[in-house]
């Protein structure tokens, strides 16, 4: 097989187009998007993410667009620590936990492909409206009525959360399922804090204040910051009130309002939050798993495949790992068919949990119960819950997401 047509440019389709020519397969990746406006905030990858990444020889690229995350720490909405944990190497992996700014993530991904397939290898303007499939070849058509149909062995969908190739093989399926939860976010250079490679997430799934650094800031002991506020805006089950855009300006006067519920000593987060220039809101949605990916030549990937909640960190890099299952497939199976059979039949079972596993908070799961059990605060965090009990959340949601060293 020489010809993969990958739809969208993000992440997911970026990482599958380099592994899949790492395994000498052709790829051309067809986003709808024009390239000309980077969007996102932070995100991050764990080091089972991150392994992939390496593979590919983007390990150095990696670290020095983000931060290598050395602790994270669970906290009361009030700032009391629930659960501190060492991240990546501090927690014996091989490799780093790296958080990082989505668009210089996006930038370093697109560069290789286009360093390693060619100047040509991403096509933007390109919106898909319709596949079919004959024989052994599929074929796409584009919106615009001038760009030509494109055609190819196989067809990857990595077009997100509101996935045009989805909709098509699942008409039915309607918008995505919205939480209840809206989400505000930015990132801006700031002063470090507890030695710059710490992250918080305070509060639970109600009202959640998240804070990391995600790369270099404008000077000696600041980082370019990220922050999100994640607030109950509506109930869980209502249609979002907007549709899911990464790029949706907010009003700096609302994100505030609700940042102050929370106190932490170690982030003037309300002053972070007021100095950030742009601050973006998108409500907090997934969809349903499905009971497959996979029609023929044709299969889902990433948030196409499996859209989650930004819980436990996984977003991102379990579309990465889907990159690399999908490419080894495809490289060891004669058919095209049966490798993207193979592919889904190792990734829906491992994503569909880690779906399941978000919408009740992930590892987030240690602060909503201590939320839960003491929403004024405590004095001591073992009247409230136990060691065992926080590892039991904690170390439970890592397992099952494949994030063990």
């Amino acid at each position: 097989m020489s010809d993969v047509i990958v739809v969208g440019g993000g992440i997911g389709g970026l990482v599958t187009a380099l592994e899949l020519h790492r395994r000498g397969i052709g790829a051309t990746v067809y986003e709808q998007g024009r390239g000309d406006r980077e969007l996102g905030v932070g995100l991050n990858l764990l080091p089972h993410a991150v392994r992939v990444l390496d593979d590919l020889g983007l390990l150095d690229a990696l670290t020095g667009i983000g931060v290598s995350t050395a602790e994270l720490t669970y906290a009361h909405r009030l700032g009391l620590p629930v659960l501190r944990r060492p991240c990546g190497v501090a927690a014996g992996f091989a490799l780093p936990q790296v958080a990082g700014h989505r668009s210089r993530l996006h930038r370093m991904l697109a560069d290789a492909v286009r360093e390693r397939l060619g100047p040509d290898a991403i096509r933007t303007g390109h919106r898909v409206v319709a596949t079919d499939q004959d024989g052994d070849r599929v074929h796409v058509r584009f919106a615009d009525p001038a760009l030509p149909a494109a055609s190819g062995a196989v067809l990857v969908a990595a077009d997100g959360i509101h996935s045009a190739v989805r909709a098509g093989l699942f008409p039915d399926e309607g918008p995505p399922r919205w939480n209840g939860v809206t989400m505000w976010r930015g990132a801006t250079p700031w002063p470090d804090f507890r030695g710059g490679r710490s992250m918080i997430v305070a509060g639970g799934t109600a009202a959640k204040l998240v804070v990391y650094p995600v790369g270099a800031g404008d000077g000696p002991g600041t980082s370019l910051m990220n922050w999100a506020v994640c607030i109950a805006t509506g109930a869980d089950g209502d249609p979002p009130p907007q549709r899911q855009d990464w790029s949706r300006p907010a009003e700096h006067a609302v994100a505030l309002s609700h940042a102050r519920r929370f106190h932490l000593d170690d982030v003037d987060h309300q002053a972070l939050i007021a100095a950030t220039p742009e601050i973006f809101e998108f409500p907090m949605c997934d969809r349903d798993p499905l009971p497959h990916w996979t029609h023929g030549r044709i299969t889902l990937l990433g948030d196409a495949a499996h859209p989650m909640f930004p819980m436990g960190s996984n977003g991102a890099g379990q579309a990465v790992l889907d990159a690399e299952a999908l490419a080894r497939h495809l490289a060891a199976a004669p058919d095209p068919s049966t490798a993207l059979l193979a592919y889904q039949d190792e990734r829906l079972p491992v994503t569909a949990d880690v779906v399941l596993r978000n919408r009740t908070g992930g590892p987030e799961m240690v602060i909503d119960e201590v939320e839960r059990r003491a929403p004024d605060g405590f004095d001591r965090l073992a009247d409230v819950i136990t060691d065992d009990e926080l590892d039991a959340i904690f170390s439970g949601y890592h397992r099952a997401s494949g994030n063990v060293r």
